[in-house]
């Protein structure tokens, strides 16, 4: 890290294209980038970058000495991510992490928890990546499915994620319900685009009904939901919203096998940290009042 500077100056001519841009991402003066590009070409002995009248364009060597920077320069965000969530007390940013499925259950709670611990900084993030606890890019994960293995992290069952089958009350109207699992041929569907899908209530439909009965194929669960709304198909619906739309009827009685478990994942290093164990309890809490609520 003896030249880091100049590395991390290098970087952003690469990613600007100019000296004055570099200069004020960097917030200093355009001969200090150029005094720094022109140290680490002397001292590598190779030309990272050809001038010309529109700036810098990285050379080969340039490229790679930008790939260098940019996975070091992720990897010492994530490692302030790791050190931010390593206080005595509850403060700074707690960031946390689920399926986007989760999203109107674990909002509300993150919210009391803010209410509860005022100088927190709640980062919820939902992205269809797994957010990696080792390198910090999150506090506190809830996943689903298979029990995580990833090494290092405590892993904790949280609850069952209910899932059920519902239409919109327009696609009852024009073509009914089905009686009960053997009557699903004859009804169209909302599903997965990914006809391999390890959903455990996608893995259902798959065995009892043709996928060309998928007639509305979507990469992610909000779409679905529309999609079923809409009337085009009978589709699976978190049943605590199922329950309070409406515009949705519960097609089946629920399956026990539709219903994903969900895990509490912390890593090691965080996991006794006042704000991450502050979080977890807060969290666990939730889910026993929402289960003794019947939700």
């Amino acid at each position: 890290m003896q030249h880091w500077d100049e590395v991390r100056t290098a970087y952003q001519v690469a990613q600007q294209g100019t000296v004055s841009g570099a200069a004020d991402v960097l917030g200093v003066h355009h001969a200090t980038v150029i005094r720094h590009i022109d140290a680490l070409e002397q001292r590598l002995g190779v030309k990272l970058f050809q001038r010309h009248a529109r700036g810098y364009t990285p050379t080969e060597s340039g490229e790679d000495l930008a790939r260098v920077a940019q996975a070091t320069e992720d990897q010492l965000q994530q490692l302030a991510g790791r050190i931010k969530g390593r206080g005595a007390d509850v403060s700074g940013e707690l960031l946390v992490t689920s399926i986007i499925e989760m999203s109107d259950f674990v909002v509300p709670i993150l919210t009391r928890f803010h209410d509860k611990h005022p100088e927190v900084v709640v980062r919820y993030l939902t992205a269809s990546r797994v957010f990696r606890l080792e390198y910090g890019e999150a506090h506190v994960a809830i996943r689903a499915g298979s029990a995580p293995d990833e090494p290092d992290n405590v892993v904790q069952p949280l609850m069952k994620f209910k899932i059920g089958l519902y239409a919109s009350q327009a696609y009852v109207a024009r073509h009914g319900l089905p009686k009960d699992e053997t009557d699903l041929a004859g009804h169209s569907f909302v599903g997965s685009d990914d006809p391999e899908s390890r959903a455990p209530f996608q893995r259902w439909l798959r065995d009892h009904i043709s996928y060309d009965q998928v007639v509305f194929r979507t990469t992610e669960t909000q779409s679905m939901l529309h999609a079923i709304r809409e009337g085009i198909g009978i589709g699976f619906v978190a049943r605590h919203r199922g329950e309070s739309d409406p515009s949705l009827v519960e097609v089946l009685p629920p399956v026990d096998a539709w219903s994903p478990q969900l895990w509490v994942v912390t890593h090691v290093d965080l996991h006794r940290t006042a704000k991450v164990q502050a979080f977890v309890n807060h969290l666990k809490e939730a889910v026993k009042l929402a289960e003794a609520s019947g939700h």
